[in-house]
């Protein structure tokens, strides 16, 4: 049975444990129970007789790091987060009601302009005008014609839809005589969340947690001892979306309502308004259909209209609630193709305690799963809350076989998480929130980011092969999780961003690089690499872009834009080798190369392989600048190293080109550490990205960046994008927490990561222990994966490590820096090792664990 109150530690948390099963008897437990003292096995008292070390369990850890407000919460961003990956639900709280916002991952307004496919033209003929215009001017803007054209190729992304779909309210009323609401709590551990009540002096607890296996919200009334108890609730009621577009169909609800039940449901028509037959439909249609079942009788009453001072009568979607000795709910969210969605009510599960307690058990052994897969232990509380907190709200956000989400993810009101039709971003926002996947352990969290790529690639392919008359593909600015068959964003500005090719495919190579896992390298990456390697190899040999009028032999990326800065300008000034262009191509064509080595597709695909290496052996340099600080990268050749950036686009060899950082050259470590000091940041894109990349170079501030945490963080626990100065994009009049009230901002989830190259490095193949932590406080981390498929434990205090342990499940050889100047002990399986200087380099066997201390 569900506990009303979380046990801080399971006894079996640390059991089973992939990375030390058979390897460790837990022998006892610490006071605060986040830890076991963990009694050597046979084969390792060799190494330290009888030694004992801690491991961490992350389930307790988490349960330590409770979401909490002691207060009402009526507003949509301070109230609890909760979700199964597909199903978002925002708890708010008002002083007379529980009111919860319901979402979905895969409820959107399907609908999608396309139309001036015509006008829109080819890109060679859109350049030579564009090319025609005088470089004199200051702006492209002031001719006539790129003005008409820049209206007309926005007018598809101007209209409002496609978009994320709020999915309804359930508003649980009670009389404010009869009980006072106290506030709620997240045990981020288990998922559940307890409002709190208060009774005649007795305390009463709503418990509500998402259904991990089904898209079902459920709700129960405790008292204090955990005892079912009568609920303070006199009414209940469905609500859609207040602000659904006149041009939809309106919602509909049964006829007959079932007695015990409340149910509407909505349609999202495959066509626009001018299209669409309401009467008829569309095979493509969609719908979604929210019910409520609770366990106490249901009845329409009347109530005193304040106003008029007559009676009215409740309407459709609400009903009159008569007490019950043990109350349950269970809310239920149906969607997919309209014609499977029946106009009848929804059937959500019986509310019964065996009901509630089979989902509840079910989903606790969910969240148990999830947070033993990794953990960290830091004597920091602020970093070890963000870091739990944040993996809490990506579990609660995505998940593989569910749409991917898009800027806000899964948790949408009104207008709330529509901005931008909350559509992906190819320069940064859709790729950020998966960057923690990987040394989180939580790889199965970026199959959803593959599936989108998936989407993506036919439209993709189309526009490569129509608009540019090349090979490949050419991904999109933006893009949605609909049916596409022209460009969302044709707009030869952002829509001329050729880094977003070799981004979109980027992580597919990472997925590979932390799981060895080589059949969904073949089946999942390998062809979507392919594609963008071979838009790009065209894309770089075009007469345009090679040969004399560039004075060099080299295969520039022309023309180009830099992220969000800039724009397309007169001349081409400032469009051409932008710095995220070359590092990331360069990553791109890397992993290609390796990854046919891999296949064995050398052979097969040699002709292009050819291409790459020709374009690799004359590849532009990075462009630099002279700053106040030195010598610096910029974003694009001849740019003031002063100016103010969007992204952090001076950084980008550091991460995510990874082709610079501890391991660099001393020469290009300089250039690439005064990079990270000289940038200026206007904010709202940085939180994770820019103190990533400072991570890498070991240069993060750790005390500033908690700082800037705070400094975003919202009400609810998550972060916000906030502006952090002006003479950017930004001015003095600029609202600087602007972009606070358009959603939850699914990209900082991403927060963890930061953390996680604080305590390990392994990106570049060579494993590197704590190499932005402060020598005076306590860390350890369980079960990091890093490159080369490795779940890799450590522990630092008193300035120095204190021992590594590492799973190797591929079998790969593994190279780590010591981190000890008198050397390492390692002990494993066949025996034990000494290995003095500066790095070890070991052969390993798939599922072997090693150990390295010390070396006295």
């Amino acid at each position: 049975m569900w506990q009303s109150r979380p046990r801080l530690y399971p006894a079996s948390a640390g059991e089973n444990h992939p990375a030390t099963a058979g390897c460790q008897t837990i022998v006892a437990a610490r006071r605060d129970e986040s830890t076991a003292r963990v009694e050597s096995c046979d084969w390792k008292k060799s190494l330290v007789r009888c030694s004992q070390i801690r491991m961490i369990h992350p389930l307790a850890i988490a349960a330590k790091h409770p979401i909490r407000c002691d207060r009402p919460a009526p507003d949509f961003f301070e109230g609890a987060l909760l979700g199964n990956g597909g199903l978002g639900a925002v708890l708010t709280t008002r002083p007379d009601a529980v009111v919860i916002r319901f979402g979905h991952n895969n409820v959107w307004d399907i609908r999608i302009a396309e139309d001036h496919k015509d006008e829109i033209g080819v890109f060679q003929d859109i350049f030579e005008k564009v090319k025609a215009i005088p470089s004199t001017y200051n702006s492209l803007s002031e001719d006539a014609w790129f003005q008409d054209y820049l209206k007309m190729a926005r007018e598809n992304y101007a209209k409002p839809y496609p978009r994320p779909f709020p999915c309804g309210s359930l508003v649980l009323g009670f009389d404010r005589r009869q009980v006072e609401l106290l506030g709620h709590q997240i045990h981020i551990a288990t998922g559940i969340c307890e409002v709190r009540f208060l009774s005649k002096d007795r305390r009463m607890i709503l418990e509500a947690f998402a259904d991990m296996i089904a898209d079902c919200l459920w709700l129960r009334m405790m008292d204090e001892t955990g005892a079912p108890a009568v609920a303070p609730f006199d009414r209940v009621r469905l609500i859609p979306d207040p602000e659904t577009p006149d041009a939809l169909p309106a919602f509909t609800t049964p006829d007959p309502m079932p007695a015990d039940v409340l149910s509407l449901r909505q349609v999202f028509p495959f066509q626009v308004p001018h299209v669409d037959d309401k009467t008829k439909g569309h095979a493509k249609d969609r719908a979604f259909r929210l019910s409520v079942r609770v366990s106490c009788p249901m009845e329409i009453q009347t109530r005193t209209n304040t106003w008029s001072g007559l009676p009215e009568t409740m309407g459709a979607l609400e009903r009159g609630l008569l007490a019950s000795p043990a109350w349950i709910a269970c809310v239920q969210l149906d969607e997919g193709l309209a014609a499977a969605i029946s106009t009848a009510a929804g059937n959500p599960p019986l509310p019964t305690p065996s009901g509630f307690d089979a989902a509840a058990e079910a989903s606790q052994a969910s969240w148990k799963t999830y947070w033993n897969r990794s953990g960290v232990a830091l004597e920091d509380e602020l970093l070890e809350r963000t870091w739990y907190w944040n993996l809490y709200f990506l579990n609660c956000s995505v998940k593989p076989g569910v749409t991917c989400p898009g800027l806000f993810a899964n948790w949408n009101h009104r207008s709330i998480g529509t901005a931008w039709h909350g559509d992906y971003h190819l320069n940064y926002n859709t790729q950020q929130p998966f960057w923690v996947t990987f040394s989180s352990n939580h790889v199965d969290k970026h199959l959803p980011y593959v599936d989108m790529v998936d989407h993506l690639l036919p439209i993709s392919r189309k526009w490569a092969r129509e608009y540019y008359g090349l090979r490949g593909a050419y991904f999109p600015h933006t893009g949605y999780p609909v049916e596409m068959n022209l460009m969302p964003y044709p707009v030869p500005t952002w829509g001329w961003e050729i880094c977003e090719t070799p981004w979109a495919v980027q992580s597919l190579w990472w997925h590979y690089l932390y799981t060895m896992d080589q059949r969904y390298l073949e089946q999942r990456a390998f062809g979507p690499i392919k594609e963008a390697v071979l838009f790009l190899v065209d894309y770089l040999r075009r007469p345009e872009a090679h040969g004399p009028q560039w004075g060099d032999d080299r295969y520039h990326i022309f023309p180009t834009v830099a992220p969000e800065l800039y724009g397309l300008r007169p001349g081409f000034k400032n469009n051409h080798d932008c710095l995220v262009d070359l590092t990331l191509t360069r990553f791109v064509f890397h992993a290609y190369l390796k990854a046919c080595a891999i296949l064995g597709r050398e052979p097969a695909e040699e002709s292009l392989i050819q291409e790459v290496r020709e374009v690799l052996n004359h590849f532009p340099k990075y462009p630099t600048a002279v700053s106040q600080r030195g010598e610096v990268f910029v974003s694009v050749p001849g740019e003031n190293p002063e100016i103010v950036y969007n992204t952090p686009n001076s950084v980008m060899t550091v991460f995510p080109g990874e082709d610079h950082g501890l391991d660099s050259s001393p020469d290009e470590y300089a250039i690439a550490a005064n990079s990270y000091r000289n940038h200026r940041n206007e904010g709202g894109n940085e939180l994770v990205f820019l103190n990533l990349q400072g991570a890498r170079l070991g240069l993060l501030d750790l005390d500033r960046f908690k700082r800037q945490i705070e400094y975003c963080l919202m009400p609810n626990g998550t972060c916000t994008d906030k502006a952090l100065q002006a003479h950017g994009r930004y001015d003095d009049n600029t609202p600087f927490d602007f972009m606070a009230r358009m959603g939850i901002w699914f990209e900082n989830f991403a927060l963890p990561v930061v953390i996680n190259e604080c305590l390990l490095h392994s990106y570049n193949g060579t494993l590197r222990f704590f190499p932005n932590w402060p020598k005076e406080k306590r860390a350890e981390f369980r079960t990091l994966r890093a490159a080369g498929a490795f779940l890799v434990s450590a522990a630092f205090a008193k300035g120095e490590v204190e021992w590594i342990e590492i799973l190797s499940e591929a079998g790969l050889p593994l190279r780590l820096l010591i981190p000890w100047e008198t050397g390492a002990r390692c002990l494993r399986a066949s025996g034990e090792t000494t290995h003095a200087g500066k790095v070890v380099e070991t052969g390993t066997s798939p599922g072997e664990t090693l150990r390295f201390v010390k070396s006295s």
